[in-house]
Parts: structure tokens; sequence; C-alpha cells
């Protein structure tokens, strides 16, 4: 099924509160994203051969698949990661007042 109309939602995972806070602000004060929703996780991987285990604060942001690009440019200026994990999910489905909503405000 095709994304609605180029939107989507955003996942990264930063290394803590301020990391996530600086870059949300980044985000939305260059209107690459119009909502961020933060939590804290607990996070398992495997780095350089060895599992891993982490608490961080998983962004979780609206936007528009053309911000991809965009977005990741600015997070790797912020983001403390060798490696950071940005993904980008299609929306299928929306409200018609949230989709006004985000095509409004970027």
């Amino acid at each position: 099924m095709p994304d609605r109309a180029g939107l989507c939602q955003l996942w990264l995972t930063c290394a803590n509160r301020v990391e996530a806070d600086t870059i949300a602000q980044t985000l939305l004060d260059k209107k690459l994203v119009v909502c961020i929703k933060q939590t804290s996780v607990d996070s398992d991987y495997l780095w350089e051969g060895a599992k891993e285990h982490n608490e961080e604060v998983l962004l979780v942001m609206d936007s528009r698949s053309e911000f991809f690009d965009q977005v990741e440019k600015e997070v790797a200026k912020l983001h403390s990661y060798e490696t950071f994990v940005l993904i980008a999910l299609p929306i299928v489905k929306i409200s018609k007042a949230a989709e006004t909503w985000v095509n409004k405000e970027i």
C-alpha cells in the first residue's frame, strides 16, 4: 500500500534526554518534523561482536519522507553515536485533520 502523500514517522534512539532534546528542537526549528514524541527505552543490540545493553531515549517523529536526507544530515551533526539508526516508516492511513495539520506546518 503506498504511503499517504509522503507522510512518514521517523524513529531514532538517542544516548540521553539532553541529546534527544537538542535533536528534537533543531529538527522542529528547521521545520523538518511537525511533532516529536520522546520515551525512555531499554535497548539490547549487537555492537562490534558483543551484546550491549543501554538505557536510551527513543524519538518518534512525524514528518514527510522527502525530508529524510535533511533530517539525517542534521542528526549526524548532533548525535553522539558513531553509528546512529534513523528509520523512516511510511504512513498508510492518518486522520484527515492530522494530515492537514502536518501538511500545513511542514
